[in-house]
Protein backbone atom coordinates (compact mmCIF):
# COMPACT_ATOMS: atom_id res chain seq x y z
CA UNK A 1 0.00 0.00 0.00
CA UNK A 2 1.32 3.45 -0.70
CA UNK A 3 2.95 4.99 2.16
CA UNK A 4 2.68 8.78 1.38
CA UNK A 5 1.82 9.60 -2.10
CA UNK A 6 2.69 13.45 -3.72
CA UNK A 7 0.07 14.69 -6.02
CA UNK A 8 1.02 17.71 -7.93
CA UNK A 9 -0.71 20.53 -8.48
CA UNK A 10 -1.53 21.18 -11.97
CA UNK A 11 0.32 24.66 -12.38
CA UNK A 12 3.89 22.97 -11.39
CA UNK A 13 4.81 22.08 -14.98
CA UNK A 14 8.28 21.25 -14.09
CA UNK A 15 7.13 18.57 -11.23
CA UNK A 16 6.06 14.62 -11.73
CA UNK A 17 5.42 11.84 -9.98
CA UNK A 18 7.84 9.18 -9.53
CA UNK A 19 6.91 5.61 -7.93
CA UNK A 20 9.97 3.80 -6.49
CA UNK A 21 8.20 0.33 -7.70
CA UNK A 22 5.93 1.16 -10.29
CA UNK A 23 5.27 -3.00 -11.24
CA UNK A 24 4.24 -3.04 -7.85
CA UNK A 25 0.06 -3.39 -8.35
CA UNK A 26 -2.54 -3.85 -6.34
CA UNK A 27 -4.75 -5.66 -8.68
CA UNK A 28 -7.88 -5.78 -5.94
CA UNK A 29 -8.25 -1.84 -5.58
CA UNK A 30 -6.56 -1.23 -9.29
CA UNK A 31 -3.62 1.34 -8.05
CA UNK A 32 0.25 0.95 -7.90
CA UNK A 33 0.97 -0.17 -4.37
CA UNK A 34 4.14 1.87 -4.25
CA UNK A 35 5.60 5.17 -2.26
CA UNK A 36 5.33 8.18 -4.73
CA UNK A 37 7.54 11.42 -4.92
CA UNK A 38 7.74 14.71 -5.73
CA UNK A 39 11.04 14.71 -8.65
CA UNK A 40 12.09 17.32 -11.34
CA UNK A 41 12.70 14.73 -13.60
CA UNK A 42 12.01 11.14 -15.03
CA UNK A 43 14.96 9.10 -15.49
CA UNK A 44 15.32 8.13 -19.40
CA UNK A 45 18.12 5.85 -18.86
CA UNK A 46 17.91 3.01 -16.98
CA UNK A 47 19.76 3.02 -13.56
CA UNK A 48 21.00 -0.60 -12.31
CA UNK A 49 22.70 0.73 -9.31
CA UNK A 50 22.81 3.07 -6.45
CA UNK A 51 25.85 4.40 -8.10
CA UNK A 52 23.54 5.52 -11.08
CA UNK A 53 20.63 6.66 -8.87
CA UNK A 54 23.07 9.11 -7.06
CA UNK A 55 24.72 9.78 -10.23
CA UNK A 56 21.30 11.21 -11.99
CA UNK A 57 20.15 12.94 -8.40
CA UNK A 58 23.55 15.24 -8.55
CA UNK A 59 23.44 15.82 -12.45
CA UNK A 60 19.30 16.65 -12.34
CA UNK A 61 18.70 17.76 -9.42
CA UNK A 62 15.95 15.44 -9.44
CA UNK A 63 16.22 12.74 -5.82
CA UNK A 64 14.59 9.80 -7.09
CA UNK A 65 14.86 8.00 -3.32
CA UNK A 66 12.79 9.73 -0.25
CA UNK A 67 12.88 12.91 1.04
CA UNK A 68 14.73 12.30 4.25
CA UNK A 69 17.66 10.22 2.81
CA UNK A 70 20.31 12.77 0.69
CA UNK A 71 21.58 12.06 -2.36
CA UNK A 72 25.10 11.47 -0.97
CA UNK A 73 23.76 8.74 1.47
CA UNK A 74 22.26 6.59 -1.31
CA UNK A 75 25.33 4.22 -1.65
CA UNK A 76 25.70 4.29 2.26
CA UNK A 77 23.00 4.41 4.16
CA UNK A 78 21.58 0.55 5.19
CA UNK A 79 17.98 2.01 4.77
CA UNK A 80 18.89 2.86 0.80
CA UNK A 81 17.47 -0.70 -0.34
CA UNK A 82 13.56 0.59 1.51
CA UNK A 83 13.72 4.27 0.67
CA UNK A 84 15.36 4.36 -2.74
CA UNK A 85 13.53 2.68 -5.78
CA UNK A 86 13.53 -1.34 -6.53
CA UNK A 87 16.26 -1.89 -8.86
CA UNK A 88 16.96 -1.57 -11.86
CA UNK A 89 15.13 1.54 -11.98
CA UNK A 90 12.77 1.51 -15.69
CA UNK A 91 13.30 4.25 -18.14
CA UNK A 92 10.57 6.45 -18.23
CA UNK A 93 8.65 7.78 -21.41
CA UNK A 94 10.24 10.86 -23.06
CA UNK A 95 6.52 12.71 -22.32
CA UNK A 96 5.69 11.93 -18.68
CA UNK A 97 2.02 10.83 -18.69
CA UNK A 98 0.04 13.23 -17.08
CA UNK A 99 3.05 14.18 -15.31
CA UNK A 100 3.39 10.54 -14.11
CA UNK A 101 6.74 8.70 -14.60
CA UNK A 102 5.78 6.05 -16.78
CA UNK A 103 7.75 2.88 -17.76
CA UNK A 104 9.12 2.53 -21.32
CA UNK A 105 9.05 -1.17 -20.96
CA UNK A 106 5.40 -1.92 -19.84
CA UNK A 107 5.99 -5.58 -19.30
CA UNK A 108 5.43 -5.51 -15.50
CA UNK A 109 1.85 -4.73 -16.32
CA UNK A 110 1.42 -8.10 -17.60
CA UNK A 111 1.02 -8.85 -13.84
CA UNK A 112 -2.69 -7.52 -14.73
CA UNK A 113 -3.23 -10.37 -17.09
CA UNK A 114 -1.88 -13.25 -15.37
CA UNK A 115 -4.43 -11.95 -12.51
CA UNK A 116 -7.43 -12.18 -15.25
CA UNK A 117 -6.61 -15.50 -15.57
CA UNK A 118 -6.64 -16.56 -12.68
CA UNK A 119 -9.97 -15.57 -12.22
CA UNK A 120 -10.87 -18.59 -14.48
CA UNK A 121 -10.68 -21.63 -13.20
CA UNK A 122 -9.69 -23.54 -16.22
CA UNK A 123 -6.64 -21.61 -17.99
CA UNK A 124 -6.97 -23.37 -20.81
CA UNK A 125 -10.86 -22.29 -21.74
CA UNK A 126 -9.52 -18.29 -21.32
CA UNK A 127 -6.46 -19.42 -23.82
CA UNK A 128 -8.81 -20.90 -26.22
CA UNK A 129 -11.04 -17.80 -26.15
CA UNK A 130 -8.02 -15.37 -26.87
CA UNK A 131 -6.58 -17.87 -29.67
CA UNK A 132 -9.72 -17.64 -31.50
CA UNK A 133 -9.96 -13.79 -31.45
CA UNK A 134 -6.56 -13.48 -32.65
CA UNK A 135 -6.36 -15.67 -35.27
CA UNK A 136 -10.06 -14.84 -36.69
CA UNK A 137 -8.87 -10.92 -36.01
CA UNK A 138 -8.55 -10.46 -39.65
CA UNK A 139 -12.07 -12.21 -40.07
CA UNK A 140 -13.27 -9.87 -37.47
CA UNK A 141 -12.52 -7.07 -38.71
CA UNK A 142 -14.27 -8.11 -42.25
CA UNK A 143 -17.55 -8.81 -40.62
CA UNK A 144 -17.32 -5.52 -39.08
CA UNK A 145 -17.01 -3.75 -42.05
CA UNK A 146 -19.72 -6.03 -43.62
CA UNK A 147 -22.16 -4.85 -40.97
CA UNK A 148 -20.99 -0.91 -41.71
CA UNK A 149 -22.03 -1.40 -45.29
CA UNK A 150 -25.36 -3.62 -44.68
CA UNK A 151 -26.63 -0.53 -42.25
CA UNK A 152 -25.64 2.12 -45.08
CA UNK A 153 -27.25 -0.40 -47.74
CA UNK A 154 -30.52 -0.67 -45.63
CA UNK A 155 -31.01 2.75 -45.04
CA UNK A 156 -31.16 3.28 -48.52
CA UNK A 157 -33.52 0.17 -49.43
CA UNK A 158 -35.28 0.25 -46.63
CA UNK A 159 -38.28 2.11 -48.11
CA UNK A 160 -38.64 -0.79 -50.71
CA UNK A 161 -39.07 -3.17 -47.55
CA UNK A 162 -41.37 -1.13 -45.54
CA UNK A 163 -44.11 -2.20 -46.42
CA UNK A 164 -43.25 -5.86 -45.90
CA UNK A 165 -42.22 -5.09 -42.82
CA UNK A 166 -45.51 -3.63 -41.57
CA UNK A 167 -47.30 -6.76 -42.93
CA UNK A 168 -44.71 -8.49 -40.42
CA UNK A 169 -45.72 -6.83 -37.39
CA UNK A 170 -49.30 -6.93 -38.10
CA UNK A 171 -49.57 -10.39 -38.64
CA UNK A 172 -46.72 -11.43 -35.55
CA UNK A 173 -49.89 -9.10 -33.41
CA UNK A 174 -52.53 -10.98 -34.80
CA UNK A 175 -50.84 -13.77 -33.98
CA UNK A 176 -49.45 -13.60 -30.87
CA UNK A 177 -52.67 -11.80 -29.59
CA UNK A 178 -55.10 -14.41 -30.74
CA UNK A 179 -52.80 -16.96 -29.70
CA UNK A 180 -52.15 -15.92 -26.06
CA UNK A 181 -55.75 -15.77 -25.69
CA UNK A 182 -57.06 -18.94 -27.20
CA UNK A 183 -54.29 -20.78 -25.04
CA UNK A 184 -55.55 -18.91 -21.65
CA UNK A 185 -59.38 -20.10 -22.68
CA UNK A 186 -58.03 -23.81 -23.34
CA UNK A 187 -56.29 -24.26 -20.08
CA UNK A 188 -59.44 -23.12 -18.49
CA UNK A 189 -61.93 -25.31 -20.36
CA UNK A 190 -59.33 -28.20 -19.22
CA UNK A 191 -58.61 -26.85 -15.62
CA UNK A 192 -62.36 -26.72 -15.50
CA UNK A 193 -63.11 -30.53 -17.02
CA UNK A 194 -60.43 -32.09 -14.49
CA UNK A 195 -62.04 -34.71 -12.04
CA UNK A 196 -62.55 -33.13 -8.74
CA UNK A 197 -63.18 -36.78 -7.49
CA UNK A 198 -59.68 -38.00 -6.70
CA UNK A 199 -58.69 -35.33 -4.85
CA UNK A 200 -58.26 -34.12 -1.72
CA UNK A 201 -60.28 -30.89 -0.15
CA UNK A 202 -57.32 -29.12 0.20
CA UNK A 203 -55.97 -29.49 -3.52
CA UNK A 204 -59.53 -29.16 -4.31
CA UNK A 205 -59.85 -25.17 -3.40
CA UNK A 206 -56.18 -25.26 -4.68
CA UNK A 207 -57.59 -26.02 -8.20
CA UNK A 208 -60.69 -23.69 -8.16
CA UNK A 209 -58.52 -21.09 -7.29
CA UNK A 210 -56.06 -21.69 -10.17
CA UNK A 211 -59.70 -22.04 -12.48
CA UNK A 212 -60.97 -18.78 -10.88
CA UNK A 213 -57.56 -17.35 -11.75
CA UNK A 214 -57.37 -18.58 -15.60
CA UNK A 215 -60.78 -17.49 -15.81
CA UNK A 216 -59.79 -13.80 -15.23
CA UNK A 217 -56.82 -14.36 -17.22
CA UNK A 218 -58.87 -15.44 -20.04
CA UNK A 219 -61.56 -12.68 -19.49
CA UNK A 220 -58.58 -9.93 -19.54
CA UNK A 221 -56.96 -11.54 -22.65
CA UNK A 222 -59.85 -11.45 -24.45
CA UNK A 223 -60.96 -7.86 -23.43
CA UNK A 224 -56.79 -6.81 -24.36
CA UNK A 225 -57.51 -8.44 -27.81
CA UNK A 226 -60.65 -7.13 -28.89
CA UNK A 227 -58.73 -3.84 -27.74
CA UNK A 228 -55.86 -4.15 -29.82
CA UNK A 229 -58.15 -5.03 -32.83
CA UNK A 230 -60.28 -2.15 -32.48
CA UNK A 231 -56.63 0.15 -32.46
CA UNK A 232 -55.31 -1.16 -35.15
CA UNK A 233 -58.15 -0.73 -37.14
CA UNK A 234 -58.41 2.66 -36.48
CA UNK A 235 -55.03 3.37 -37.38
CA UNK A 236 -54.75 1.07 -40.28
CA UNK A 237 -54.37 4.03 -42.44
CA UNK A 238 -51.93 6.35 -40.14
CA UNK A 239 -49.57 2.99 -41.01
CA UNK A 240 -49.95 4.31 -44.75
CA UNK A 241 -48.67 7.39 -43.15
CA UNK A 242 -45.61 5.67 -41.37
CA UNK A 243 -44.73 3.82 -44.93
CA UNK A 244 -44.79 6.54 -47.21
CA UNK A 245 -42.77 8.64 -44.48
CA UNK A 246 -40.32 5.64 -44.62
CA UNK A 247 -40.00 5.66 -48.42
CA UNK A 248 -39.54 9.73 -48.45
CA UNK A 249 -36.89 9.31 -46.22
CA UNK A 250 -34.89 7.07 -48.23
CA UNK A 251 -34.93 9.79 -51.07
CA UNK A 252 -33.67 12.09 -48.68
CA UNK A 253 -30.56 9.99 -47.78
CA UNK A 254 -29.92 9.49 -51.96
CA UNK A 255 -30.07 13.19 -51.65
CA UNK A 256 -27.80 14.32 -49.02
CA UNK A 257 -25.48 11.57 -48.26
CA UNK A 258 -23.20 13.11 -45.47
CA UNK A 259 -26.44 12.15 -43.44
CA UNK A 260 -24.76 8.63 -43.03
CA UNK A 261 -21.75 10.03 -41.61
CA UNK A 262 -23.41 12.04 -38.89
CA UNK A 263 -22.54 9.35 -36.25
CA UNK A 264 -19.05 9.34 -37.45
CA UNK A 265 -18.59 13.14 -36.67
CA UNK A 266 -20.76 13.05 -33.44
CA UNK A 267 -18.75 9.57 -31.94
CA UNK A 268 -15.74 11.83 -33.02
CA UNK A 269 -16.47 14.85 -30.98
CA UNK A 270 -17.96 12.88 -28.44
CA UNK A 271 -14.71 10.86 -27.47
CA UNK A 272 -12.25 14.31 -28.23
CA UNK A 273 -14.46 15.68 -25.43
CA UNK A 274 -14.34 12.91 -23.15
CA UNK A 275 -10.99 12.23 -23.45
CA UNK A 276 -10.36 16.16 -22.93
CA UNK A 277 -12.44 15.81 -19.63
CA UNK A 278 -10.31 12.85 -18.44
CA UNK A 279 -7.60 14.96 -18.85
CA UNK A 280 -9.08 17.63 -17.33
CA UNK A 281 -10.15 15.10 -14.43
CA UNK A 282 -6.77 13.59 -13.99
CA UNK A 283 -5.32 17.35 -13.60
CA UNK A 284 -8.04 18.30 -11.24
CA UNK A 285 -7.00 15.32 -8.69
CA UNK A 286 -3.54 16.61 -8.60
CA UNK A 287 -4.51 20.61 -7.11
CA UNK A 288 -4.70 22.17 -3.77
CA UNK A 289 -2.15 23.14 -0.92
CA UNK A 290 1.11 21.03 -0.03
CA UNK A 291 0.97 19.76 3.27
CA UNK A 292 3.14 17.40 4.97
CA UNK A 293 1.44 14.51 6.86
CA UNK A 294 1.84 12.47 9.82
CA UNK A 295 4.71 9.71 8.37
CA UNK A 296 6.91 13.22 6.59
CA UNK A 297 5.47 12.99 3.20
CA UNK A 298 3.94 15.90 1.17
CA UNK A 299 0.47 15.58 -0.14
CA UNK A 300 -1.89 18.40 -1.84
CA UNK A 301 -4.78 18.47 -0.51
CA UNK A 302 -7.88 20.09 -1.63
CA UNK A 303 -10.21 22.94 0.72
CA UNK A 304 -11.96 25.60 -0.10
CA UNK A 305 -14.22 26.23 -2.81
CA UNK A 306 -11.25 24.41 -5.17
CA UNK A 307 -13.20 20.85 -3.52
CA UNK A 308 -16.55 21.58 -4.93
CA UNK A 309 -15.15 21.54 -9.15
CA UNK A 310 -15.68 17.85 -9.27
CA UNK A 311 -19.25 18.85 -9.00
CA UNK A 312 -19.36 21.53 -11.71
CA UNK A 313 -16.83 18.79 -13.84
CA UNK A 314 -19.45 15.92 -13.55
CA UNK A 315 -22.17 18.26 -14.35
CA UNK A 316 -20.66 19.87 -17.41
CA UNK A 317 -19.46 15.89 -18.15
CA UNK A 318 -23.54 15.87 -18.40
CA UNK A 319 -24.51 18.71 -20.30
CA UNK A 320 -21.78 18.85 -22.73
CA UNK A 321 -22.57 15.38 -24.22
CA UNK A 322 -25.94 16.25 -24.71
CA UNK A 323 -25.15 19.70 -26.38
CA UNK A 324 -23.24 17.58 -29.07
CA UNK A 325 -25.58 14.91 -29.70
CA UNK A 326 -28.50 17.90 -29.70
CA UNK A 327 -25.94 19.50 -31.81
CA UNK A 328 -26.44 16.46 -33.73
CA UNK A 329 -30.07 16.60 -33.98
CA UNK A 330 -29.81 20.00 -34.87
CA UNK A 331 -27.77 19.78 -37.90
CA UNK A 332 -30.12 16.63 -39.34
CA UNK A 333 -33.21 18.32 -39.09
CA UNK A 334 -32.24 21.49 -40.84
CA UNK A 335 -31.02 19.62 -43.14
CA UNK A 336 -33.90 17.31 -44.11
CA UNK A 337 -36.15 20.70 -43.36
CA UNK A 338 -34.01 22.29 -46.28
CA UNK A 339 -34.43 19.25 -48.77
CA UNK A 340 -38.26 18.86 -47.86
CA UNK A 341 -39.24 22.35 -48.29
CA UNK A 342 -37.05 23.04 -51.78
CA UNK A 343 -39.81 22.23 -54.51
CA UNK A 344 -37.14 21.47 -57.17
CA UNK A 345 -34.41 19.09 -55.61
CA UNK A 346 -32.44 20.22 -57.85
CA UNK A 347 -31.64 23.72 -56.62
CA UNK A 348 -30.45 22.57 -53.17
CA UNK A 349 -27.61 23.51 -51.65
CA UNK A 350 -24.45 21.74 -52.68
CA UNK A 351 -24.29 20.93 -49.38
CA UNK A 352 -27.48 21.26 -47.12
CA UNK A 353 -25.20 19.20 -44.18
CA UNK A 354 -22.83 21.87 -44.01
CA UNK A 355 -25.11 25.30 -45.06
CA UNK A 356 -27.13 23.61 -41.75
CA UNK A 357 -23.87 23.11 -39.78
CA UNK A 358 -22.98 27.23 -40.36
CA UNK A 359 -27.07 27.89 -39.12
CA UNK A 360 -26.74 25.93 -35.79
CA UNK A 361 -23.01 27.93 -35.34
CA UNK A 362 -24.32 31.48 -36.11
CA UNK A 363 -28.07 31.47 -34.63
CA UNK A 364 -29.28 28.34 -32.61
CA UNK A 365 -26.12 27.29 -30.20
CA UNK A 366 -28.55 29.33 -27.41
CA UNK A 367 -31.56 26.87 -28.52
CA UNK A 368 -29.12 23.83 -28.51
CA UNK A 369 -27.75 24.49 -25.53
CA UNK A 370 -30.96 25.12 -23.45
CA UNK A 371 -32.58 21.99 -24.49
CA UNK A 372 -29.49 20.11 -23.75
CA UNK A 373 -29.20 21.61 -19.95
CA UNK A 374 -32.91 20.68 -19.15
CA UNK A 375 -32.18 16.85 -20.10
CA UNK A 376 -29.26 17.48 -17.68
CA UNK A 377 -31.54 19.09 -15.11
CA UNK A 378 -33.29 15.40 -15.28
CA UNK A 379 -30.66 13.36 -15.44
CA UNK A 380 -28.49 14.50 -12.61
CA UNK A 381 -31.08 13.63 -9.82
CA UNK A 382 -31.39 10.41 -12.06
CA UNK A 383 -28.10 9.55 -11.60
CA UNK A 384 -28.34 10.48 -7.52
CA UNK A 385 -30.77 7.93 -6.66
CA UNK A 386 -29.90 5.39 -9.09
CA UNK A 387 -26.50 5.75 -7.08
CA UNK A 388 -28.67 5.84 -3.54
CA UNK A 389 -30.08 3.27 -4.98
CA UNK A 390 -26.86 0.88 -5.40
CA UNK A 391 -25.58 2.28 -2.44
CA UNK A 392 -28.51 1.31 0.13
CA UNK A 393 -28.95 -2.09 -1.54
CA UNK A 394 -30.09 -4.89 0.38
CA UNK A 395 -29.93 -2.08 3.50
CA UNK A 396 -33.33 -0.43 2.97
CA UNK A 397 -37.05 -1.39 3.61
CA UNK A 398 -39.25 -2.69 0.89
CA UNK A 399 -41.12 0.87 0.81
CA UNK A 400 -37.97 2.90 0.72
CA UNK A 401 -36.76 0.43 -2.22
CA UNK A 402 -39.93 1.00 -4.22
CA UNK A 403 -40.03 4.46 -3.75
CA UNK A 404 -36.33 5.08 -5.00
CA UNK A 405 -37.44 2.65 -7.66
CA UNK A 406 -40.28 4.43 -9.02
CA UNK A 407 -39.04 7.65 -8.60
CA UNK A 408 -35.98 6.43 -11.12
CA UNK A 409 -38.59 5.30 -12.94
CA UNK A 410 -40.96 8.40 -13.64
CA UNK A 411 -37.40 10.36 -13.90
CA UNK A 412 -36.05 7.94 -16.78
CA UNK A 413 -39.96 8.31 -18.48
CA UNK A 414 -39.53 12.18 -18.41
CA UNK A 415 -36.46 11.93 -19.72
CA UNK A 416 -37.30 10.15 -22.88
CA UNK A 417 -40.02 12.65 -22.88
CA UNK A 418 -38.01 15.85 -22.65
CA UNK A 419 -35.32 14.06 -25.24
CA UNK A 420 -38.64 13.38 -28.37
CA UNK A 421 -39.81 16.82 -27.95
CA UNK A 422 -36.59 18.54 -27.53
CA UNK A 423 -35.50 16.99 -31.33
CA UNK A 424 -39.49 17.98 -32.68
CA UNK A 425 -38.39 21.90 -30.86
CA UNK A 426 -34.65 21.51 -33.18
CA UNK A 427 -37.14 20.99 -35.58
CA UNK A 428 -39.78 23.55 -35.36
CA UNK A 429 -37.19 25.89 -35.04
CA UNK A 430 -35.12 24.82 -38.25
CA UNK A 431 -38.53 25.34 -40.05
CA UNK A 432 -39.91 29.00 -38.18
CA UNK A 433 -36.20 30.13 -36.73
CA UNK A 434 -38.26 30.84 -33.21
CA UNK A 435 -36.53 30.56 -29.99
CA UNK A 436 -36.29 27.17 -27.60
CA UNK A 437 -39.55 27.88 -25.47
CA UNK A 438 -41.48 28.83 -28.66
CA UNK A 439 -40.52 26.14 -30.84
CA UNK A 440 -41.16 23.60 -27.95
CA UNK A 441 -44.62 24.77 -27.46
CA UNK A 442 -45.25 25.05 -30.81
CA UNK A 443 -44.13 21.36 -31.76
CA UNK A 444 -45.73 19.73 -28.45
CA UNK A 445 -48.88 21.22 -29.60
CA UNK A 446 -48.80 19.94 -33.45
CA UNK A 447 -47.79 16.31 -31.82
CA UNK A 448 -50.86 16.54 -28.91
CA UNK A 449 -53.34 17.20 -31.88
CA UNK A 450 -51.85 14.25 -34.02
CA UNK A 451 -50.94 12.25 -30.74
CA UNK A 452 -52.81 8.73 -33.09
CA UNK A 453 -50.57 9.53 -36.11
CA UNK A 454 -47.11 10.01 -33.81
CA UNK A 455 -48.75 6.56 -31.89
CA UNK A 456 -48.61 4.76 -35.25
CA UNK A 457 -45.20 6.33 -36.69
CA UNK A 458 -43.25 6.05 -33.13
CA UNK A 459 -44.39 2.15 -32.83
CA UNK A 460 -45.06 1.03 -36.06
CA UNK A 461 -41.45 3.14 -37.37
CA UNK A 462 -39.83 1.66 -33.79
CA UNK A 463 -40.27 -2.19 -35.09
CA UNK A 464 -39.75 -1.79 -38.18
CA UNK A 465 -36.12 -0.37 -37.21
CA UNK A 466 -35.77 -2.86 -34.73
CA UNK A 467 -36.20 -5.49 -37.17
CA UNK A 468 -33.64 -3.74 -39.43
CA UNK A 469 -31.18 -4.21 -36.58
CA UNK A 470 -32.26 -7.74 -36.24
CA UNK A 471 -31.77 -8.16 -39.95
CA UNK A 472 -28.17 -6.60 -39.86
CA UNK A 473 -27.19 -8.49 -36.92
CA UNK A 474 -28.11 -12.23 -38.11
CA UNK A 475 -27.06 -11.42 -41.46
CA UNK A 476 -23.79 -10.12 -40.18
CA UNK A 477 -24.05 -13.38 -37.02
CA UNK A 478 -24.60 -15.60 -40.45
CA UNK A 479 -21.81 -14.89 -42.59
CA UNK A 480 -19.41 -14.85 -39.69
CA UNK A 481 -20.55 -18.72 -38.64
CA UNK A 482 -20.00 -19.67 -42.21
CA UNK A 483 -16.40 -18.10 -42.28
CA UNK A 484 -15.34 -18.89 -38.89
CA UNK A 485 -16.47 -22.69 -39.62
CA UNK A 486 -13.73 -23.23 -42.05
CA UNK A 487 -11.17 -21.86 -39.38
CA UNK A 488 -9.25 -24.50 -38.53
CA UNK A 489 -6.76 -22.93 -36.45
CA UNK A 490 -8.17 -23.16 -33.30
CA UNK A 491 -11.22 -24.20 -31.35
CA UNK A 492 -13.43 -22.11 -30.08
CA UNK A 493 -15.11 -19.12 -32.29
CA UNK A 494 -18.15 -18.33 -29.78
CA UNK A 495 -16.23 -14.62 -28.38
CA UNK A 496 -15.88 -13.54 -31.95
CA UNK A 497 -18.89 -14.18 -33.09
CA UNK A 498 -20.44 -12.18 -30.08
CA UNK A 499 -17.75 -9.24 -30.76
CA UNK A 500 -19.16 -9.35 -34.11
CA UNK A 501 -22.73 -9.27 -33.19
CA UNK A 502 -22.65 -6.66 -30.50
CA UNK A 503 -20.30 -4.88 -33.08
CA UNK A 504 -23.10 -5.44 -35.96
CA UNK A 505 -26.07 -4.15 -33.73
CA UNK A 506 -24.28 -1.00 -32.48
CA UNK A 507 -23.33 0.12 -35.61
CA UNK A 508 -26.95 -0.72 -36.99
CA UNK A 509 -28.44 1.38 -33.98
CA UNK A 510 -26.32 4.66 -34.79
CA UNK A 511 -27.30 4.12 -38.43
CA UNK A 512 -30.84 3.63 -38.20
CA UNK A 513 -31.55 6.40 -35.23
CA UNK A 514 -30.22 9.04 -37.85
CA UNK A 515 -33.26 7.14 -39.78
CA UNK A 516 -35.61 7.62 -37.26
CA UNK A 517 -34.82 11.29 -36.60
CA UNK A 518 -35.16 11.97 -40.24
CA UNK A 519 -38.99 10.56 -40.43
CA UNK A 520 -39.68 12.34 -37.16
CA UNK A 521 -38.61 15.62 -39.08
CA UNK A 522 -40.25 14.66 -42.24
CA UNK A 523 -43.71 13.83 -39.94
CA UNK A 524 -43.47 17.55 -38.33
CA UNK A 525 -42.87 19.23 -42.14
CA UNK A 526 -45.74 17.26 -43.50
CA UNK A 527 -47.52 18.82 -40.83
CA UNK A 528 -46.82 21.78 -41.62
CA UNK A 529 -47.48 21.70 -45.62
CA UNK A 530 -50.37 20.39 -44.90
CA UNK A 531 -52.12 23.29 -43.13
CA UNK A 532 -50.72 26.02 -44.61
CA UNK A 533 -50.69 24.29 -48.08
CA UNK A 534 -53.92 22.61 -50.13
CA UNK A 535 -52.49 21.65 -53.55
CA UNK A 536 -54.41 24.73 -55.47
CA UNK A 537 -52.85 27.34 -57.74
CA UNK A 538 -50.35 29.48 -55.18
CA UNK A 539 -50.63 26.99 -52.56
CA UNK A 540 -48.68 24.34 -53.74
CA UNK A 541 -47.89 21.22 -51.94
CA UNK A 542 -43.91 20.92 -51.16
CA UNK A 543 -44.14 16.94 -50.16
CA UNK A 544 -43.01 14.51 -52.05
CA UNK A 545 -45.41 12.74 -54.50
CA UNK A 546 -45.53 9.41 -52.29
CA UNK A 547 -46.89 11.79 -49.16
CA UNK A 548 -49.50 13.49 -52.26
CA UNK A 549 -50.72 10.45 -52.68
CA UNK A 550 -51.43 9.72 -49.20
CA UNK A 551 -53.32 13.33 -49.07
CA UNK A 552 -55.14 12.18 -52.34
CA UNK A 553 -55.81 8.87 -50.95
CA UNK A 554 -57.45 10.05 -47.04
CA UNK A 555 -59.39 12.73 -48.91
CA UNK A 556 -60.84 9.69 -51.56
CA UNK A 557 -61.80 7.84 -48.15
CA UNK A 558 -62.99 10.67 -46.08
CA UNK A 559 -65.44 12.07 -49.26
CA UNK A 560 -66.74 8.24 -49.52
CA UNK A 561 -67.30 8.19 -45.81
CA UNK A 562 -68.77 11.67 -46.07
CA UNK A 563 -66.89 13.48 -44.11
CA UNK A 564 -65.11 15.76 -46.60
CA UNK A 565 -62.21 17.09 -45.16
CA UNK A 566 -63.12 17.87 -42.04
CA UNK A 567 -61.89 15.78 -40.16
CA UNK A 568 -58.07 16.31 -41.56
CA UNK A 569 -58.54 19.70 -40.74
CA UNK A 570 -59.34 18.67 -37.10
CA UNK A 571 -55.86 16.50 -36.75
CA UNK A 572 -53.55 18.99 -38.41
CA UNK A 573 -53.01 22.43 -36.73
CA UNK A 574 -50.74 25.17 -37.38
CA UNK A 575 -47.41 25.17 -35.21
CA UNK A 576 -46.92 28.78 -35.42
CA UNK A 577 -49.81 31.59 -36.39
CA UNK A 578 -48.38 33.57 -39.42
CA UNK A 579 -45.20 31.53 -39.74
CA UNK A 580 -44.20 30.56 -43.23
CA UNK A 581 -43.72 27.41 -44.52
CA UNK A 582 -40.49 28.20 -46.89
Amino acid sequence: MCHGCCFLSSSALGWYVFFLDPCNLDLINRKIKSVALCVTACPRQELKTLSEVQKFAEMNGSALCSYNLKPSEYTTSSKASVLCPKLPVPASAPIPFFHRCAPVNISCYAKFAEALITFVSDNSVLHRLISGVMTSKEIILGLCLLSLVLSMILMVIIRYISRVLVWILTILVILGSLGGTGVLWWLYAKQRKFPKETVTPEQLQIAEDNLQALLIYAISATVFTVILFLIMLVMRKRVALTIALFHVAGKVFIHLPLLVFQPFWTFFALVLFWAYWIMTLLFLGTTGSAVQNDQGFVEFRVSGPLQYMWWYHVVGLIWISEFILACQQMTVAGAVVTYYFTRDKRNLPFTPILASVNRLIRYHLGTVAKGSFIITLVKIPRMILMYMHSQLKGKENACARCVLKSCICCLWCLEKCLNYLNQNAYTATAINSTNFCTSAKDAFVILVENALRVAAINTVGDFMLFLGKVLIVCSTGLAGIMLLNYQQDYTVWVLPLIIVCLFAFLVAHCFLSIYEMVVDVLFLCFAIDTKYNDGSPGREFYMDKVLMEFVENSRKAMKEAGKGGVADARELKPMASGASSA
